[in-house]
């Protein structure tokens, strides 16, 4: 009944929750829960998000959606539990379990020496109860986990072929029955034949809705169970009624129909339309299930004496070292310490590359080694590695809701309850204006109302285009967080690029020096001072200087946008940028400065290193272009995007990378700070902004754009701000993305569209309003397989977004 902490989120795993309208239902209900602080329903993920107060409360969420009519995935196991010497052990035991994080209840029996505990499979499992348990001196006998260890994976995978049985033995019954009311109504004993055949359709393989539909009327809500409990009950009660009492309609001059085809079939084709339904849901979450995959079970972890141990990938520790061997994958982050390999990254970075990494090189969980073999330190496992990060973004992203999604909720909301109000007004009309069939036409056309109304597939038309969306992205390199952005990317028409690890390579190196005296001491001062610092440009200074010794220093002093300083011999020394030289009046000697100018027509980065009074030195350092920025550049214009550079180098420089890439505003010298600005001031002028960057210093900026875009391989911080991130760094990715946007509303509105229209449509044929023009009436059966196939036709309208280039 616990949590890790009071602040922790727990994810309820929810069954039958379809449609906005069903979460909307869990989402009251568990507003209702006491003790739960925050809740989300998250359609895509089949899941509640909450955090609780106390331990209690999670076992009375759990009841309070099952009391709705709708599931929450758990396992009830027995263990022995091994070690109780009297009444007190088994409290102890039970309360221990009870606070472990995921379990809904437990309770130790004494006398039968056993556990019985209830609990969420995707929080815990046997070993970590078993864990919790030896822990305090008592020990669970559980089976091998291999054997008894059951995923959500496996609990829902029983589920579907639950449904699937449901459905083939619900097609296999109604089939005679609507042989024979089609063809053979005058056959002896035809109708208690039909009832025979229909009954076990209705009251066993359809029972979840009426239960569902009863759940539901207790509560004073209702959904689509209540839709087709109403419509299937009534038929099949009209029938019986008709089968047992004939006379009653004969002695009024009327004929007595059965109804048992119709109430037989429409449960079957609204079975068979979950089960497409399912089928093609598992398909929009295949991004998830490939990433999840990724992971190795077992890993080789080198001993302290040298010898190798196969171990669980749960039990690797921080620090282990683990040996790859070629063609497996890496199971968690970290470190190579010994040997070299190619190893395959397209699985993160969507890069189909493969990737050289030597000694001090990261590797990354879920990526394929290739023909080499190395062993690494693991630096990050479970729930840190950067392969479970994602996974954890891209489920975040699939969970949450797109702004178009709120017109959708109020629809989905008051659905079911119009389309019941609809149902009862076409029967009175129907009863008034029927004539002597009035009351059976109205009944049957009310019965049709109920059946043809899809709130599913307006419930569904968005979330599975986001999940599809999102997924897409996530196998090309492309993580976004969450569905508004993917909806907002589209209207993009300003695009601000950060210049260092953005547009360039974000691998400084020197290209040359010039000193004005060069001595031992001045190089070991500049040295010093760079090692202090932690700016890119520095490292790169750091490199270059490599052998030369280092000298202590005082006062460090870094000063954001133009350099350092620091004192040696209680004379102060600055590296950086003119400006900073020009603010501390500092002379620059002719030989440096002609050497600096032609550097920076070059479109190298030029920085200074002085005393207090003259420059000593000036060094030109290059960062290449990256090969595919041009073309993405290019790609973005044809979009008639407008692209802004911004850099906090110097003119030459910025113009220079300005005019290689095809970038037509640009703005150099710029400070961090004033990144923000910028971004406020084209949005301003009503333009929607994008920012892309990859370092610290561009967090802000990203916070205040409209579509924030960080690169993969910059700091945390920016991805950590950023709504979308390149896991590759490669600009060209994001043309994609703004695509990927594009064709995901495009679905969404396709999806709402025919949502709306089929509901428009059906709703009034089915109470008959082509009647007095042509005689028409819609078959009850031929509703319910309309019914079933618009929510598989909007799904699949979904899916059709991975094929899309």
């Amino acid at each position: 009944m616990a949590t890790n902490n009071n602040k922790d989120i727990i994810y309820l795993p929810l069954e039958g929750v379809e449609s906005e309208h069903c979460a909307l239902i869990v989402e009251k209900g568990l507003a209702h829960v006491e003790g739960i602080e925050t809740h989300k329903v998250e359609l895509n993920n089949q899941r509640a998000a909450i955090t609780v107060t106390n331990e209690e409360v999670l076992a009375n969420a759990v009841t309070a959606i099952k009391d709705l009519g709708y599931g929450v995935t758990t396992v009830k196991k027995v263990f022995p539990v091994l070690g109780m010497t009297c009444a007190s052990c088994a409290g102890s035991a039970e309360s221990i379990v009870s606070f472990e994080p995921g379990v809904v209840n437990a309770s130790v029996n004494f006398a039968s020496g056993n556990l019985t505990v209830e609990y969420l499979p995707n929080m815990t499992n046997a070993t970590k109860l078993q864990k919790a348990v030896q822990g305090a001196g008592y020990d669970l006998l559980i089976e091998d986990e291999t054997k008894q260890q059951e995923t959500l994976e496996a609990i829902h995978e029983k589920k579907f072929n639950q449904l699937k049985t449901k459905t083939i033995w619900s097609v296999i019954l109604s089939l005679p029955v609507v042989v024979i009311g089609m063809f053979f109504m005058n056959m002896p004993y035809a109708n208690p034949i039909m009832w025979a055949f229909s009954s076990p359709v209705l009251l066993w393989f359809g029972k979840d809705f009426f239960i569902n539909a009863w759940k539901q009327a207790k509560h004073r809500s209702a959904n689509m169970d209540t839709l087709v409990a109403l419509s299937t009950g009534i038929a099949y009660i009209f029938s019986v009624f008709n089968m047992l009492f004939p006379k009653f309609w004969e002695s009024r001059g009327l004929e007595a129909h059965v109804y048992f085809e119709a109430a037989s079939v429409i449960i079957a084709f609204i079975l068979l339309g979950k089960l497409l339904e399912e089928k093609a849901k598992g398909n929009t979450s295949s991004a998830i299930k490939k990433l999840m995959g990724l992971q190795p079970k077992t890993v080789v972890v080198i001993q302290p004496d040298g010898t190798e141990k196969q171990t669980a990938i749960e039990e690797v520790n921080v620090g282990d070292t683990i040996l790859v061997k070629p063609g497996e994958k890496i199971a968690v982050d970290g470190m190579v310490t010994t040997g070299s390999s190619y190893v395959d990254e397209s699985m993160l970075s969507g890069e189909p590359v493969p990737v050289l990494k030597e000694e001090n090189e990261k590797v990354f969980a879920g990526t394929i080694n290739q023909k080499g073999s190395f062993q690494f330190k693991a630096v990050k496992v479970g729930k840190e590695t950067m392969l479970a990060q994602i996974i954890k973004m891209v489920q975040d992203a699939q969970g949450s809701k797109a702004p178009v999604q709120k017109l959708v909720d109020k629809i989905a909301g008051i659905f079911v309850p119009v389309v019941m109000s609809i149902a009862v007004i076409t029967f009175i009309i129907w009863f008034i204006l029927g004539g002597d069939n009035g009351v059976v036409q109205g009944l049957l056309a009310a019965i049709t109302v109920l059946v043809i109304a899809c709130p599913c597939a307006l419930g569904l038309a968005t979330p599975t285009a986001i999940m599809v969306g999102v997924g897409k992205g996530a196998e090309k390199g492309i993580l976004i967080k969450d569905a508004e952005s993917l909806e907002s990317a589209k209207k993009v028409n300003a695009i601000i690029l950060d210049k260092t690890g953005t547009i360039t390579e974000g691998k400084p190196e020197v290209t040359g020096i010039s000193w004005l005296q060069n001595n031992d001491t001045a190089k070991n001062i500049l040295l010093s001072i760079e090692k202090k610092s932690e700016h890119p440009l520095a490292e790169a200074v750091v490199k270059f200087l490599g052998d030369t010794a280092t000298t202590p220093l005082t006062n460090f002093d870094s000063i954001t946008g133009k350099g350092a300083k620091a004192n040696y011999n209680e004379e102060t020394f600055f590296v950086g940028n003119k400006k900073l030289l020009a603010e501390n009046n500092i002379s620059i000697a002719d030989e440096l400065l002609k050497q600096a100018n032609e550097w920076s027509k070059q479109a190298k980065t030029v920085i200074w290193f002085a005393n207090s009074k003259e420059a000593l030195s000036v060094l030109a350092i290059s960062d290449k272009i990256k090969k595919t920025s041009v073309q993405a550049i290019k790609e973005l214009q044809a979009m008639d995007i407008e692209l802004y550079m911004l850099t906090g180098d110097n003119e030459a420089t910025a113009k220079s990378i300005a005019k290689e890439t095809g970038i037509q505003h640009y703005k150099a010298e710029v400070l961090p700070q004033h990144k923000a600005d910028f971004v406020k001031e084209l949005q301003q002028q009503g333009k929607t902004v994008a920012m892309v960057g990859d370092g610290i210093n561009d967090s802000t900026a990203l916070a205040t754009a409209d579509v924030s875009i960080a690169m993969g391989k910059g700091s945390d911080i920016a991805m950590d701000v950023a709504k979308m991130t390149i896991i590759s760094s490669d600009l060209s990715k994001i043309p994609q993305a703004i695509k990927l946007s594009k064709q995901t509303v495009a679905t969404i509105k396709q999806n709402l569209f025919w949502a709306f229209i089929y509901n428009l449509i059906g709703i009034p044929i089915a109470a008959g309003i082509l009647y007095p023009f042509n005689g028409f009436l819609l078959n009850p059966m031929i509703a319910g397989a309309a019914m079933a196939m618009s929510s598989v036709s909007v799904v699949s309208n979904s899916l059709r977004l991975k094929w899309k280039k």
